[in-house]
């Protein structure tokens, strides 16, 4: 699935497409720069803004459902809150365990893949992918709604093609890069930030003489409670709501999965941006449910509870300041939500990236753009985005059904990873026995609140998400076995052909030899593309000497290295992808004066092989003119249409470019099954 860009520049639109990518995209970025780095990694204040806005912006209703799931008994709501914020701590701690234990990130994928199962981790990373989807979703129709609920009713039809428009502008701004999406919706952040913390503060001091009372009420209250209910009625009222309330913990993880975006060092700055998160949380949450209790709000049809808040506490102040507030502290809510949705474009694409590592997904989600973002992750989750927000209509009511289900399979699958990680190291880990009971504690907490949050959802449309996720299993399951396929079938290969080198160069040695009495045109140059000192580039070498021997004195061999998901860490990464491309390129070149030829070798790095490819073009037909290209592609049983999204069939793209430069390029097909029955060359 190429990006819709370098569709672009592959049909003919080279122009068009570049202004256009360069207008809303920007220029590519410089992998030789050893700063690029460093100016495209977040510190601790932008990974908070970037990676907490979702979990902050739950805020925004994870206590309002709190309050509605206690069925007017809302003196609970402190004990309620209290159990949130003990819980987030819980989460937060076990996550920061998880950083220090998987640095290079990966979150609940890597946990459970490594710790657990590879299948375990598949699982938990297909929930991820639909929990981050819906959460694109769920934040971008929730904020359509909250500011549409400022203007008139005759604008409501038109909310869906709003919500479909900031989808779009997400997309772009995530395509640019992941620091500049963030620093664009910094000042709606630090706007949230502001007013809530002047909001929570405000209500808390002006009510200082009061808590007393406050607190002689609330215990009158649950007495009465207690009495009507009953100790297990009242513990039911009470797990229910808190059950209930568990959006507030979505995107805790994100920290976890985010990492390879946070600047160096980054496990340093992962666990203060999971500190900053937990805090600012917890005193969100617990402030406005204080605040609900403390003024007394009651729901009102088509308010939010933060809006009746707001207006309870203004009511008696000035108009000229008092509705200022309330319009402004209303939109950055609406707003937040908007910049939340970015969770889901900065870590499901990475979810993506380390699944198509591990052969889970279609190995082209690995790659990265030239502005060095998963552009392809990025595309796919807003186009999933798009028909969720679409089909249904942008219902909140009905996302929300759907949402929160898929992030607890993943917190328990990581909790219960960790728990055997623990045990499993106890007689190495001083210290297993703490990390032990804090990963324990929030596998009991995390596997309550999914039982619970199942049950209650399934009826209401719970099971569509469980369906959705398991279709994805599904598809994921398949992937992995036609690789596992493909990949046993090339080690085979290289096997035979590593077994055969001495025969098959002996053979073309006495081909090359009969040459020697013929004329040949000292220019003529056959550049050849490998991919690594493996069967494949073997064959596809052999096979052209075999039928081109008479034809070319020179080989050039060409190496493109691909920075991609699994090699973007830092500058040394790319200088030991260079050292190891030199020296597969060297063995190649080694054959070639074996038998005879004069070689030279060239390597590149970047994101794209046609482009690199391109770039170098030049160079080589400006020293030798007389030169064609040649590269070996895999053909794969099956229907093109649907192996195409598992390959890249590179060499097709690169055929399309030296074509309209006027330069020939042979395409030796490389049949799998045929190789492995006849073992020839």
């Amino acid at each position: 699935m190429p990006g819709f860009f370098e569709e672009l520049k592959n049909t003919g639109m080279t122009k068009f497409g570049k202004k256009i990518k360069k207008t809303f995209i920007g220029n590519a970025r410089d992998l030789n720069d050893k700063q690029t780095f460093s100016r495209i990694s977040l510190v601790v204040f932008f990974a908070w803004v970037g990676l907490g806005s979702d979990p902050l912006s739950s805020s925004c209703y994870g206590p309002e459902e709190i309050y509605k799931n206690l069925a007017g008994h809302t003196n609970l709501s402190l004990m309620v809150g209290f159990l949130t914020v003990l819980t987030i701590f819980i989460i937060s701690t076990s996550y920061t365990q998880i950083i220090r234990l998987f640095p290079h990130g990966g979150g609940g994928y890597l946990v459970a893949s490594r710790l657990i199962s590879p299948m375990a981790g598949m699982v938990s990373g297909c929930a991820l992918l639909i929990d981050y989807v819906l959460t694109i979703s769920i934040y971008i129709s929730s904020g359509a709604d909250a500011i549409f609920s400022f203007l008139p009713a005759s604008f409501l039809h038109f909310k869906i093609y709003f919500a479909l428009a900031i989808l779009l502008v997400l997309i772009l701004l995530n395509l640019r890069g992941v620091k500049e999406s963030v620093t664009i919706l910094t000042p709606v952040f630090l706007v949230f930030l502001l007013s809530h913390l002047f909001l929570i503060f405000f209500t808390l001091t002006s009510h200082i003489p009061q808590m007393q009372e406050v607190t002689v009420k609330t215990g009158e209250e649950f007495s009465n409670t207690i009495g009507s209910l009953g100790i297990f009625g009242t513990l039911f009222l009470i797990m229910k709501a808190y059950s209930m309330g568990a959006g507030t913990y979505t995107g805790i993880e994100a920290v976890s999965n985010g990492i390879p975006n946070l600047r160096e060092p980054r496990v340093k700055t992962a666990i203060k941006t999971m500190r900053l998160l937990a805090i600012s949380l917890s005193f969100a949450v617990l402030g406005l449910i204080i605040s609900y209790f403390i003024f007394d709000v009651r729901f009102e049809e088509g308010k939010t509870l933060n809006a009746i808040l707001i207006g309870k506490m203004v009511a008696k102040w000035n108009p000229f300041i008092g509705e200022p507030f309330l319009l402004i502290t209303l939109v950055s809510e609406a707003a937040l939500l908007f910049v939340a949705a970015q969770t889901g474009f900065l870590d499901g694409p990475r979810v993506m990236a380390n699944m198509g590592q591990d052969y889970w997904f279609p190995r082209r989600f690995t790659l990265l753009s030239d502005r060095l973002v998963s552009q392809n992750g990025i595309l796919l989750m807003g186009m999933a985005a798009f028909l969720v927000i679409w089909f249904s209509k942008g219902l909140v009511s009905y996302l929300v059904v759907l949402y929160s289900i898929n992030v607890f399979i993943t917190f328990t699958l990581s909790q219960f990873g960790m728990v055997k990680h623990w045990f499993l190291s106890r007689k190495k880990e001083k210290k297993w026995l703490e990390k032990l009971l804090i990963n324990g504690i929030g596998l009991m907490l995390t596997t309550l609140i999914l039982v619970t949050v199942i049950t209650i959802k399934f009826n209401e449309g719970g099971w569509i998400t469980l369906i959705i996720t398991g279709g994805l299993i599904t598809v994921a399951i398949i992937i992995k076995q036609h690789y596992y396929k493909i990949g046993n079938e090339i080690v085979r290969i290289k096997r035979i052909m590593n077994s055969r080198i001495p025969d098959i160069i002996e053979q073309l040695k006495k081909k090359i030899n009969s040459r020697m009495d013929e004329k040949l045109n000292g220019n003529a140059t056959a550049v050849i593309l490998v991919n690594g000192y493996s069967g494949i580039g073997l064959y596809s070498v052999f096979n052209l000497i075999d039928t081109f021997h008479q034809t070319y004195n020179n080989l050039i061999f060409i190496q493109v290295g691909i920075v991609d998901s699994g090699s973007f860490h830092n500058s040394t990464a790319l200088e030991n992808m260079k050292d190891k491309m030199e020296l597969d390129l060297n063995k190649y070149c080694y054959l070639a004066k074996e038998l005879g030829f004069q070689s030279e070798c060239r390597l590149m790095v970047g994101t794209d092989v046609s482009e690199e490819v391109e770039k170098i073009v030049p160079e080589i037909i400006s020293k030798y003119p007389d030169s064609i290209f040649v590269g070996g592609q895999l053909i794969f049983d099956g229907i093109y249409r649907i192996t195409k999204m598992l390959h890249n069939f590179t060499i097709f793209s690169i055929q399309r470019r030296l074509y309209k430069l006027g330069i020939t390029t042979i395409i030796i097909p490389i049949s799998l099954s045929k190789v492995l029955k006849t073992n020839k060359i």
